[in-house]
């Protein structure tokens, strides 16, 4: 072998130790500094504050993640949930909607769900209704865009989980989605969970070392699984709303006309920041003369399909589950903002 063909060898094997995702990252900072130099510093300052608003809710979800599967609990929840599929589609809607776990927050949750056995269509039912309420944001929702309209937005996260947990296993029992998961991710399938036999529940794993290797190898392996996808994501989403401006988007979608909904649906998610975010984000756009059904469309559309947790999904999960998941929360958002524009007399 010459010296030029082992250089090359040598060169390969290290650029394919290289990340792409922090790679392409990376690349895309020294672009933004070749070609926008005036908005470098503000993106790097998005991204910065982004994640660490979001880093507790991320924390708290990579724990419970990796608690799980350290500790077992991952397969007893895929036993239960092999139960009756209905009850368990409507339990995961409700528990969803309650739970406090973000868009982002709740992909480790759902990853680890799906890796240990638990069918797709109550998963997805949780996915879809979780990022959409939770007690702290209703209590911050009322104030500011009132108890209609936040009543409004709890029911319709559960609506909407509800549809996409039927729907789901609709599509299941016809053998769609027989692996959700990409390869070496999780153990992957969706119709069957495992059995009770060779579980081994330990609520203490700490004091066994295979147990706490367990839990670090996964948080690790997770945490650095968001970290650069998020970091991507929130570095793109920074661009978007540099040159996406609300009073823009105020503009394009106020009024009465009969797109008003369909365009909220479609901006709301490279519009969006986060659940709490939108809330003064929304008031400010119904006072610019943005429709109620408008609204809720905007801000549902945004909490199920955000840029960041769409990006993580992907690379999650197998691309007919990924296009499945955003074409349950645009049809979702489509469906709640109509309804709710129709009964509040628009």
């Amino acid at each position: 072998m010459t010296d030029f063909s082992l250089a090359v060898r040598r060169l390969d094997g290290r650029l394919r130790r290289i990340d792409r995702v922090m790679l392409f990252t990376a690349a895309s900072v020294v672009l933004l500094a070749l070609a926008a130099p005036d908005q470098l510093v503000p993106s790097v300052n998005f991204v910065a504050e982004s994640l660490l608003f979001i880093a507790p809710f991320l924390i708290v979800s990579v724990a419970v993640a990796a608690g799980a599967k350290a500790t077992g609990v991952d397969r007893q929840i895929a036993i239960v949930f092999g139960g009756n599929r209905g009850t368990v589609i409507v339990v995961a809607a409700l528990f969803g909607a309650l739970s406090p776990f973000c868009s982002c927050g709740v992909v480790p949750i759902i990853a680890g769900l799906l890796g240990a056995g638990v069918p797709l269509a109550p998963v997805m039912a949780f996915w879809i209704s979780s990022p959409l309420m939770d007690p702290e944001m209703f209590i911050l929702m009322a104030p500011v865009l009132g108890l209609e309209f936040t009543i409004a937005k709890t029911l319709s996260a559960i609506a909407i989980g509800l549809a996409a947990g039927f729907a789901t296993e609709a599509l299941v029992r016809r053998s769609a989605f027989a692996d959700p998961l990409k390869a070496g991710v999780g153990y992957g399938g969706c119709a069957t969970a495992p059995t009770a036999s060779g579980v081994d529940l330990v609520w203490r794993f700490w004091h066994r070392p295979e147990r706490r290797a367990l839990f670090a190898g996964e948080a690790r392996a997770t945490g650095w699984f968001l970290f650069k996808w998020l970091t991507l994501a929130f570095l793109l989403e920074s661009l978007m709303v540099a040159y996406i401006p609300a009073g823009h988007v105020g503009a394009w979608l106020g009024g009465d006309s009969w797109w008003a909904i369909p365009a909220s649906v479609v901006v709301g998610v490279p519009a969006y920041l986060n659940g709490y975010a939108a809330i003064p984000t929304v008031s400010a756009l119904i006072d610019m003369g943005m429709a109620p059904g408008a609204g809720l469309a905007f801000m549902v559309a945004g909490g199920v399909t955000s840029i960041p947790a769409a990006m993580a999904v992907f690379a999650l999960v197998r691309r007919a589950v990924f296009a499945w998941y955003i074409a349950l929360g645009l049809t979702g958002s489509l469906a709640v903002g109509l309804a709710y524009q129709a009964l509040a007399g628009g």
